[in-house]
């Protein structure tokens, strides 16, 4: 999609060192990290979110990237935390579907907060 920041990165537009990479999906660093280790997981192929109709090969993608991130990032056996935004609620800053992948301390036990 035109203008869309996570598809330059996808395609090399923008220039990112990746984490990981495959045929369907990318993974780099997040540039406000909310934790030690923040790593996004970003599909290749524009979606919104998870409400985008998104093919079952990318979504699988997405989620066998994750203990690869992990892994990789050094937190896979400490643990970590996936995180999927939808929507404006949810406050998605990007408007296409990417996972967050946060460790490297340990994290409290609530899940979200609310304003």
């Amino acid at each position: 999609m035109e203008g869309c920041i996570f598809c330059m990165i996808a395609s090399g537009e923008v220039p990112v060192p990746f984490v990981y990479e495959d045929g369907l999906v990318v993974a780099f660093n997040d540039a406000e990290p909310q934790a030690p280790v923040h790593v996004l997981v970003v599909p290749r192929s524009h979606h919104t979110c998870l409400d985008d109709g998104v093919p079952a090969d990318v979504s699988a993608a997405l989620c066998a990237a994750v203990p690869k991130v992990a892994e990789l990032a050094g937190i896979a056996a400490s643990g970590y935390r996936t995180v999927i935004n939808c929507g404006p609620d949810a406050r998605q800053s990007v408007q296409h579907l990417h996972l967050h992948v946060l460790g490297g301390a340990q994290m409290g036990h609530g899940m979200v907060t609310f304003e």
